[in-house]
């Protein structure tokens, strides 16, 4: 029997409930109420929120679109609920949905291909991916976890170190070939130098010359928004590009791409670091087990 605790989780369970079942009187048969109890609590629901969540007539509900986004949020308010509930009395087995969001190159480097391998040992887990060179408010984005590249920035955050990668410019045979091999700095004058089509933390490509770093802007004539584009560009022979030393691993050992100026390289790394939000208290089992599979499985450098 369906059971109702008059609180805020109750009450998100009523009113979805009569979302799913069409209506007051369907609902209120499966908490055994009387309808007028059932119309009252999502009356309340609505007075406290400040919205109104359903528009009623004789024959029908119909969700507002206030009423749609409390609903998807509910779904997963009770989800959780229902998760923590299961994983206290399983002995606190992974379970549930994991939302994650990684860049692209982490992505199809390494999370794509280690997925199934973390299936496998937690049946009950479900992966939601996103691969996105777009840095997302994890609370905002409801995101459990984010592989991010690149200093981190002060926050409520807390992070994971995943390992740390070289940068490289790299160029395709062919377009060395057709453009010559950049042998100084100055020599990029004449080259095709391809970006990213968002800001970044660094004024351009940093190379050592004479003891210093200088950096070069990008000039190409194509910008990108993810970096596994950049290196799909520059394997196709559209010009020079600045990529993670992981991304272009396989590429340099079959001779797609081809490494340059690197007497000139300065030798900065980019750490890549898991992060998530853990001030609230201990984290979910799920979570918890995916940090440690990523930490575990995860060979950057």
């Amino acid at each position: 029997m369906a059971r109702l605790d008059v609180n805020r989780s109750g009450e998100m369970e009523v009113f979805v409930r009569v979302i799913e079942l069409g209506g007051f009187s369907a609902a209120a048969r499966a908490f055994r109420m009387t309808p007028s109890a059932v119309s009252k609590l999502v009356g309340r629901l609505e007075t406290r929120l400040g919205v109104r969540l359903l528009n009623r007539s004789t024959r029908q509900v119909q969700m507002t679109p206030e009423g749609c986004v409390f609903y998807e949020r509910a779904l997963r308010v009770l989800a959780d609920l229902d998760e923590a509930e299961r994983g206290a009395a399983t002995n606190d087995v992974p379970r549930g949905r994991i939302s994650v969001n990684v860049n692209v190159p982490f992505g199809e480097h390494f999370l794509l291909k280690l997925a199934p391998l973390f299936l496998a040992r937690h049946p009950d887990v479900t992966l939601d991916l996103v691969l996105t060179d777009e840095v997302v408010d994890l609370l905002e984005r409801r995101t459990d976890v984010a592989v991010r590249a690149g200093p981190l920035k002060s926050s409520t955050l807390l992070a994971r170190k995943l390992g740390e990668t070289r940068k490289l410019i790299v160029g395709a045979p062919a377009y060395l070939a057709a453009h010559g091999v950049p042998r100084v700095p100055a020599d990029l004058a004449a080259h095709n130098r391809l970006g990213f089509n968002y800001a970044r933390t660094t004024e351009g490509w940093p190379l050592l010359q004479d003891g210093r770093v200088t950096h070069v802007p990008n000039n190409g004539n194509a910008l990108v928004s993810d970096g596994e584009s950049l290196r799909r560009l520059a394997v196709a022979g559209l010009g020079l590009a600045r990529l993670a030393a992981f991304q272009v691993r396989e590429d340099l050992a079959a001779g797609r791409l081809q490494a340059v100026l690197e007497d000139f390289n300065p030798g900065d790394v980019e750490e890549v670091h898991a992060v998530f939000l853990g001030q609230g208290g201990p984290l979910p089992t799920r979570v918890r087990a995916f940090l440690d599979f990523l930490v575990e499985t995860v060979r950057i450098g």
